[in-house]
């Protein structure tokens, strides 16, 4: 039987282990659902760098393409970029490529390079993201990777692992073979699955967002199953896979 398993944070990702796996990579707060929201704008691609240097460096190298460059160290938009937020990018992604540089969640992607598929998940697109991965993998051993906040675990990662758990979990019924950490971050989704606001306002990394006047950004991007992307890396680039529109057509 194929194992669903849960990594607490990116620091806990073994290239050697990721080999023949397919890997969901999250970072709810906030990079894997800027990525989701801004292909759901319409961005031809987003580009997961792992520094400021490095993407200044795909800047110059795509120029002539007019990318948007943005990205946040620390908690802090790097000066010159745009704000790496879903709400203020959705409005300018249409057509244009996006060059993302964040603290955690996108030196995660570049981390889990060696698995055999490499997936985005957040919140926003749980039900399209598991209903693809039921499909399409079946058989496969899927690794979700909660990116972390700073070698530190994070509460909303694991939450949004949970969710993604319990929605396999279910629509499989039971399929997978849960570890000790996926079983416990369905448990944590399922006793609080109606609180995602709540959780991640309540989320270190949520509370610094709201100091900066950025709650509504945390509100937007608790909404669940909402979006119908599911990013796959291919080469350097995230693009749109296979879309599920028809999933809320089904559900009527």
């Amino acid at each position: 039987m194929a194992k669903l398993h849960v990594l607490m944070q990116k620091e806990m990702i073994d290239p050697r282990k990721l080999e023949g796996k397919v890997a969901v990579v999250l970072d709810v707060l906030l990079a894997t659902s800027t990525i989701i929201s801004s292909l759901n704008a319409g961005a031809s691609q987003v580009i997961p760098v792992k520094n400021e240097q490095e993407a200044r460096d795909e800047m110059k190298r795509r120029a002539e393409e007019g990318p948007i460059v943005t990205g946040e160290f620390k908690g802090r938009t790097i000066e010159g970029f745009l704000d790496p937020l879903p709400t203020y990018l959705k409005q300018r992604a249409e057509g244009r490529t996006v060059i993302l540089s964040t603290t955690n969640g996108t030196v995660a992607i570049r981390k889990a390079l060696g698995a055999r598929h490499v997936y985005i998940g957040a919140l926003l697109n749980g039900e399209a993201l598991i209903q693809h991965l039921f499909e399409e993998h079946p058989n496969e051993t899927i690794i979700l990777i909660c990116s972390g906040s700073s070698d530190s675990f994070c509460m909303e990662d694991f939450y949004g692992a949970g969710y993604l758990v319990s929605l396999l979990d279910k629509i499989s019924g039971s399929q997978w073979e849960l570890t000790d950490a996926a079983l416990t971050a369905k448990i944590f989704y399922e006793a609080n699955q109606t609180d995602a606001e709540k959780i991640l306002l309540n989320s270190r990394v949520g509370k610094m967002m709201a100091g900066q006047g950025l709650e509504e950004e945390v509100i937007f991007v608790a909404q669940q199953g909402v979006m119908d992307e599911i990013p796959e890396l291919r080469g350097n680039a995230l693009t749109s896979g296979a879309k599920k529109a028809a999933l809320k057509e089904d559900k009527g």
